[in-house]
């Protein structure tokens, strides 16, 4: 954990989502620098450990502004609700607007005045555009904020961007990715700790969009299991980072796969010239391990999971063993197997077969499936989550 050292004494700061969280954390560390927090959340009453609410903000000099608050929804451009769309336009993107510039007239008087965005840095690929393009389309407009406001006022502001490695445990991440998620994530304390050393620099600091942990390595920090739910555990990487190691993973199992096809050198039946080898019998084929999944997701499905999920999965499969197969969890005893469902389905995924068996075996965590773009969900979120609940429960089985 990285010390506080007083530099913030005396400064006020007017955090937005600071009710709970990462905002929350942030206001914590300062104010044990002996700071004046002003809080912007959805409710006007006062927080029980920090001061000051949304009204209270006028009567204050702002030294620092840290744009928090942020909704989310990960859908589809079609599955998108108009409300949602909205309400991620006005809280991400209007909101981070029109608080800076409210804010900016005081901040311009302030001796090291700071804005710090919880955005990431811009990535065009367009992986990140794909499975939820409002939410992608808001959090960028966020960080197109700090590239436009910090050359604005180069010199009399400092404006930067604040984005995490690996994924960080708050409420909306047990939301997102279900029980069990945490251990995959860091404490928001990381990011506390990233900002801190933000907001003590001088405002000729600015323009720049930080990865808190590449932040914190520069500033001497080498123990990161502090900050681990589950130190020692695997961590999930974040929106918008891209993960090489995965990239390269799935170049290698192209490349084995074409120079498996190469060697075959064609059908296995045919002798010098293409005539028919005589053969032996070829032994029967061990079912696939797409198979071999619903086989065991069919024999494994009970009353209990039909009654507390109550949806319909189908899955489009690409690659070897691709297709269409489903998981029926709301007609009677529910069912699993090749072909469409017999009702409608509640929710699509579609990914490679070989990211499926390893999604239904626990080797690749659905969230994680999802965020790195190997997994597109259309339909209902909520029983997507449901869905990972149960594979939870039938791993040991797989």
């Amino acid at each position: 954990m990285l010390p506080n050292t007083g530099k913030l004494a005396g400064c006020t700061l007017f955090i937005t989502g600071a009710s709970r969280g990462i905002g929350k954390a942030i206001a914590l560390k300062a104010a044990k620098d002996g700071a004046n927090i002003v809080i912007a959340a959805k409710t006007a009453e006062p927080h029980p450990t920090l001061p000051g609410t949304i009204y209270t903000a006028a009567a204050e000099r702002i030294d620092i502004l840290v744009n928090n608050a942020s909704a989310i929804s990960l859908t589809g451009t079609l599955e998108t609700e108009t409300k949602k769309v909205n309400l991620m336009m006005d809280v991400n993107v209007r909101g981070t607007y029109l608080t800076s510039k409210t804010c900016l007239p005081y901040l311009r008087k302030s001796r090291n005045p700071h804005i710090l965005n919880l955005s990431p840095p811009m990535n065009l690929n367009p992986m990140w555009f794909k499975n939820h393009c409002a939410y992608t389309i808001s959090k960028y407009g966020m960080s197109m904020c700090v590239l436009g406001m910090a050359e604005e006022f180069r010199g009399e502001v400092a404006v930067n961007a604040l984005w995490p490695k690996t994924a960080i445990h708050t409420a909306a991440m047990d939301m997102l990715g279900g029980s069990g998620i945490e251990k995959q994530c860091r404490k928001t304390d990381i990011l506390a700790d990233a900002a801190y050393c933000i907001l003590t620099k001088p405002k000729s600091f600015t323009g720049n969009f930080i990865i808190d942990e590449v932040l914190l390595k520069e500033e001497g920090v080498k123990d990161f299991d502090v900050y681990a739910i589950a130190p020692g555990h695997p961590l999930m990487p974040d929106f918008f980072l891209d993960v090489e190691t995965d990239m390269t993973a799935m170049k290698q199992e192209r490349y084995g796969a074409s120079q498996e096809e190469k060697r075959s050198g064609g059908s296995q039946g045919e002798g010098p010239g293409g005539a028919q080898a005589d053969m032996e019998p070829a032994p029967t084929k061990p079912p696939s391990p797409v198979a071999e999944t619903f086989r065991v997701i069919q024999g494994a499905v009970s009353v209990e999971h039909v009654r507390s999920t109550q949806g319909v999965f189908q899955f489009e499969l690409s690659g070897d063993e691709g297709g269409t197969w489903y998981i029926d969890l709301k007609t009677e005893g529910g069912s699993a197997g090749f072909g469409k469902p017999p009702v409608t389905a509640d929710v699509v995924m579609s990914m490679s077969s070989a990211d499926f068996v390893k999604m239904f075996t626990g080797k690749l965590k659905p969230t994680l499936a999802f965020m790195s773009g190997k997994l597109r969900i259309k339909g209902n979120m909520a029983l997507a989550i449901k869905l990972e609940k149960m594979l939870t429960q039938l791993n040991s089985k797989l």
